[in-house]
């Protein structure tokens, strides 16, 4: 099984590249955590997409961390990757986004694969529960899966956070994700505006963190909504982005796919904002004394 690990992305709001920040005293990064709870999930392979100007500083602290312990591959996301030159307006830095991200990846994952963000710490109980979906997978199904977490599990106190709201089927199916692009924490969960008014989501609403699994039959879907992105003149040439949850989204109203959600009561944490970082240091050290973790993940 693979981990494809998302980590191309520029950490705007942070003000850094937050993926390589170290936020413990051994130097490790909240991508370890969740390379080192795959592994004893059972993943063997770990590809990365980044850019390709951060190949050097990846390979030389995580890579070379990992490296003995469990197979390492990197793909590059670029603005020209797999789309023309034409295409590609003269003042566009931000990346494609995730869809485009997994895309890039679409030449090395031939087998059944999770995917995840970088800067997002998920739990080991989310890694055992989509490996377990996984050994499962045949390389020709479209049924996958995602992990859902509880919205309160998964707020700052730091500022606005964009969630997918998940609406599922009673028998445990994805029906859509709803984006909510500015979540504010809130007494007992979270609110956001809409048409002018405010609207309560409750900590056990579940939501997207961008935790897939899924087979190569998953390219099909995406190749088509990517393409569709690429050529629809309505988007904002220097900022807009294919996301992946839309993009399965799409699939599943076609029909194309179905999506099993995988509920966790593991606690999301990440650093979506500079002043985040104290707090995730103060979680991973207290993991790390009650014994969760070792006092050097690859000592």
């Amino acid at each position: 099984m693979t981990l494809f690990i998302l980590a191309a992305g520029m950490g705007s709001r942070y003000g850094g590249l937050k993926q390589i920040d170290p936020f413990t005293e051994n130097g490790e990064f909240i991508i370890d955590f969740s390379i080192y709870d795959a592994i004893k999930a059972g993943f063997d392979r770990v590809v990365f997409v980044i850019k390709k100007e951060n190949y050097e500083v990846f390979k030389e602290t995580v890579g070379a961390r990992i490296e003995g312990k469990v197979k390492v591959e990197y793909v590059f996301q670029g603005l020209d990757s797999g789309v023309c030159a034409c295409k590609i307006p003269a003042e566009r830095v931000k990346p494609w986004g995730t869809t485009h991200a997994l895309l890039c990846g679409k030449d090395v994952l031939d087998d059944p694969f999770a995917v995840i963000n970088a800067d997002d710490f998920y739990g080991r109980d989310a890694f055992f529960k989509a490996a377990e979906f996984l050994k499962k997978a045949d390389n020709d199904s479209t049924h996958f899966c995602m992990v859902g977490y509880r919205l309160g599990n998964t707020l700052t106190d730091n500022g606005s956070v964009a969630r997918g709201e998940c609406h599922a089927t009673a028998d445990g199916y994805l029906d859509k994700i709803v984006e909510r692009t500015k979540l504010f924490k809130e007494e007992g969960g979270a609110y956001f505006e809409e048409n002018g008014e405010t609207v309560h989501l409750p900590n056990d609403t579940v939501v997207s963190m961008n935790f897939w699994g899924f087979t190569p039959k998953v390219f099909e879907g995406l190749d088509a909504d990517f393409a569709a992105f690429i050529d629809d003149p309505e988007r904002e040439p220097l900022k807009s982005e294919c996301l992946l949850p839309n993009t399965i989204g799409k699939m599943i109203k076609a029909g194309d796919c179905d999506v099993e959600v995988l509920t966790t009561s593991a606690k999301w944490f990440g650093v979506t904002y500079a002043n985040d970082k104290p707090d995730v240091i103060a979680k991973l050290k207290a993991l790390i004394a009650a014994g969760e973790y070792p006092n050097g993940l690859w000592k």
